[in-house]
C-alpha cells in the first residue's frame, strides 16, 4: 500500500459526518466515504453525498443498503412520530425515539469490513456526546469497545495490525463543529440535518436535529444555509 494513508469515513450527508470527513482530509488521509441507505425517513440526506464527496476530494463514495425498517423500533425507520418543538433541556434528557437500535454498531461493522479490504488504518465517524447525550452508541465507551472488537475479529488484528476508530467531533458543541467546518472549508451548505423533511426535502425546523442545528449556527455566528419549512 506504500505510504498512502487511507481512511473510511461514515458520511451520511449530515453536518457532523461531513465535518468529520473534512477532519480526515485535513489529517492527510485519502478518504473513502461510506453512506448507508437504511430506510431512514430522511433519505434525502443521501442525495447530497455525490456533491459532498466531490467537494471533499474523496477517492471513492460507496453506498450500501441495509434496510433497518425490517427491525423498526425508531422514529426514523418505523411509524413512530418524530418529536417536535422540544426544549433544549428536554432534548438533553433520556434516549430519544429517533435512536435507531444498533445503528452505529452496524455502520461501524460495514466500515470495518471496507477498511480492512482497502488496507485503511482508520475509520472516521461524526459521533458527538455534547449536543446529543441521549444516543448510547455515540459514547466514547462504545467507540473504544468497537475498536477493541475490531482488533479481535479481523485478519489485520490477528496479524498485529490495528484499525483505529476516530471521532474528532466527540466533545465539540454544535457551534464548535460548525466553526471547525468553516475552517476546514467543509461544504456545510450541502449538508442536511432534518429528521422529518417534507416531500421537497425541505427541513421541518422543529425536530431535535433542526433545533440543534439552528442553535449551533446562531451561536457560531454563521448563516445557516438550510431552507426550513417553519422559520
Amino acid at each position: 500500500m506504500g505510504s498512502v494513508k487511507r481512511a473510511v469515513v461514515l458520511c451520511s450527508g449530515g453536518l457532523d459526518s461531513t465535518v468529520a470527513a473534512a477532519e480526515a482530509r485535513a489529517a492527510g488521509y485519502d478518504c473513502y466515504l461510506l453512506s448507508i441507505n437504511y430506510g431512514q425517513r430522511h433519505v434525502v440526506e443521501l442525495t447530497r453525498m455525490p456533491e459532498i464527496a466531490a467537494v471533499l476530494g474523496a477517492r471513492r463514495h460507496l453506498v450500501v443498503a441495509v434496510d433497518l425498517r425490517a427491525i423498526g423500533g425508531s422514529a426514523l425507520t418505523d411509524a413512530i412520530p418524530v418529536p417536535k418543538d422540544r426544549s433544549e433541556a428536554t432534548i438533553a434528557v433520556g434516549i430519544p425515539p429517533t435512536y435507531v437500535p444498533a445503528r452505529n454498531t452496524i455502520f461501524l461493522a460495514l466500515a470495518l469490513g471496507w477498511a480492512e479490504t482497502l488496507g485503511a488504518e482508520a475509520i472516521y465517524i461524526g459521533a458527538n456526546v455534547l449536543d446529543y447525550s441521549g444516543y448510547p452508541d455515540c459514547r466514547p465507551q462504545f467507540l473504544e469497545a468497537f475498536e477493541w472488537l475490531a482488533k479481535q475479529g479481523t485478519k489485520i488484528g490477528a496479524e498485529d495490525g490495528r484499525i483505529r476508530v476516530e471521532a474528532p467531533l466527540l466533545r465539540m458543541t454544535k457551534a464548535e463543529i460548525i466553526c471547525r467546518g468553516v475552517d476546514l472549508q467543509a461544504p456545510l451548505h450541502l449538508t442536511h440535518s432534518c429528521y422529518d423533511p417534507d416531500e421537497q426535502g425541505r427541513a421541518c425546523g422543529r425536530c431535535d436535529s433542526c433545533r440543534l442545528r439552528r442553535k449551533g449556527f446562531a451561536e457560531a455566528g454563521v448563516t445557516d444555509p438550510t431552507l426550513y419549512v417553519q422559520t
